[in-house]
């Protein structure tokens, strides 16, 4: 499938005008406060709160590229308040009720961001829509309702969950095949690169300094060496996400795995009146190489899945171009699920890097020793995760003694992915096993594949 721009960041910056220019590098060493370590959601959310808990503070943040280079400004757009990590695997360091209480904290971070835009006049297209994970196939229906159930198990509240019938889930989207589906509301659509380049200017009016164009070649103990200087402080903040393992020492504390995105040209409103969709609802599929999608504000389409999952040597991208095979790949699931979409032209691509974790759950920590904390390995649900793990991250470095900095995800001991070729080969494995069940299921095994679950065991997802 043809596509007019491969990469240029991702198609949120062609949105808004274009990649934007860089703010000033750090002028040489300096003192504060707090120093930071990027500025993608996580660092900004840190700032902000941090800033707005104590105006006194001064707050330095570096940054190697600009204020959303990564996956701040790449994601596909869903604030979920999203809880995807293995709630067993929290359950061995800590108790049911305080996995409980990280679920609902987690949800809380939908109204918490939309309090934060409606406050600081961010406009970030943020719409409130429902979640719909579609199953086209009873593998992924038999998959759909054991989700409905498991969420029960969890205490999630009644009220927000749903399971469509074959027709009611055709009513929202004419999904083709479409057995049924499964619902979770009170999440919302946003912009990703207006999230961050609001909330970046936002963190500078408070009177943190970002300095942009600025490479961090090493941290310890009270400092931070750059390219341009270096930065004393007590506190430093790592907030690199998936682009950690370019930090000496940090290897292998996270995997950088590769999503890609492709986005359509504006969708006529004759086609939308065929494919319905008119609650804007984050669209999931139920398969084990699943997708993400969602409807923009100017009346596109987004698809989104994992293309090439990861490059040997946890390397990243180059500003976001992305492989022609995986531009293919997006494209046939996007006709597989809507075949009404054949004829639209695609007119941008793009991938980038999420953070994994060796046991695929996210942390956020404060080690008051050395006064280094991070956050990250969100496993692809940043754009809410990451607004916890600001406020948990403000609470431990003003040590503050609230429910957020006492919930399971604080502090988590986690080893270190394997060294090459090792993870390349665990990873690779694991997605080749899942479509190959994907494809199984297509062709009618009426129950989900075993491979599926022999890819989780290979690297422990």
């Amino acid at each position: 499938m043809d596509v007019k721009t491969n990469g240029n960041i991702s198609f949120w910056y062609a949105d808004i005008g274009g990649i934007p220019q860089k703010r000033p590098g750090l002028p040489g060493d300096r003192d504060a406060d707090v120093c930071i370590i990027g500025a993608g959601y996580t660092g900004l959310w840190t700032a902000y709160y941090l800033k707005k808990a104590d105006p006194s503070l001064n707050i330095v943040v570096v940054e190697r590229e600009f204020a959303g280079f990564g996956a701040s400004g790449r994601n596909g757009g869903w604030l979920s308040g999203g809880f995807g990590w293995s709630r067993e695997k929290y359950l061995k360091t800590s108790s049911r009720g305080a996995v409980i209480d990280m679920q609902r904290a987690m949800a809380g971070t939908v109204d918490e961001v939309i309090r934060v835009t409606e406050a600081e006049g961010i406009d970030a297209d943020v719409l409130r829509a429902d979640n719909i994970t579609v199953a086209t196939n009873a593998p992924q229906l038999e998959r759909a309702r054991a989700e409905y159930k498991f969420y029960r198990e969890w205490q999630m509240p009644d009220e927000r969950i749903e399971l469509l019938s074959a027709e009611a889930a055709a009513k929202r989207i004419r999904i083709a095949n479409v057995q049924g589906a499964f619902v979770i509301r009170d999440m919302a659509r946003v912009q990703p690169a207006k999230l961050v380049r609001g909330l970046a200017k936002v963190v500078e009016s408070l009177g943190v300094s970002i300095f942009e164009g600025t490479s961090v070649t090493n941290f310890e103990k009270g400092r931070v060496v750059t390219d341009r200087g270096t930065v004393r402080a007590p506190v430093i903040i790592r907030a690199t996400e998936g682009f950690s393992a370019g930090l000496p020492g940090h290897e292998r504390t996270w995997l950088p795995l590769n999503s890609a995105q492709i986005v359509t040209e504006p969708v006529p409103d004759s086609l939308w009146k065929e494919i319905g969709w008119e609650g804007h609802e984050l669209l999931g599929d139920a398969a084990h190489a699943y997708c993400y999608a969602q409807r923009t504000r100017e009346g596109r389409i987004t698809m989104g899945g994992r293309g090439v999952p990861y490059r040997f040597g946890s390397k990243t991208d180059v500003n976001g171009q992305t492989q022609q095979a995986t531009i293919d790949a997006l494209h046939a699931i996007l006709t597989r699920l809507l075949p009404q979409t054949k004829t639209l032209k695609i007119d941008h691509a793009w991938c980038g890097v999420l953070g994994v974790p060796r046991d695929w759950c996210t942390t956020a920590g404060f080690d008051r020793a050395t006064g280094i904390g991070w956050a990250g390995g969100y496993v692809g649900l940043g754009v809410s995760s990451s607004n916890l793990a600001g406020r948990t991250l403000a609470d431990l470095v003003l040590n503050r003694n609230t429910e957020l900095a006492g919930l399971p995800w604080v502090n988590r001991t986690v080893r270190k992915w394997e060294p090459e070729p090792f993870r390349w080969l665990g990873v690779h494995s694991m997605y080749q096993l899942y479509r190959i069940a994907d494809e199984r299921e297509f062709a009618g095994l009426p129950q989900t594949s075993k491979l599926a679950a022999l890819a989780d065991s290979i690297t422990g997802h």
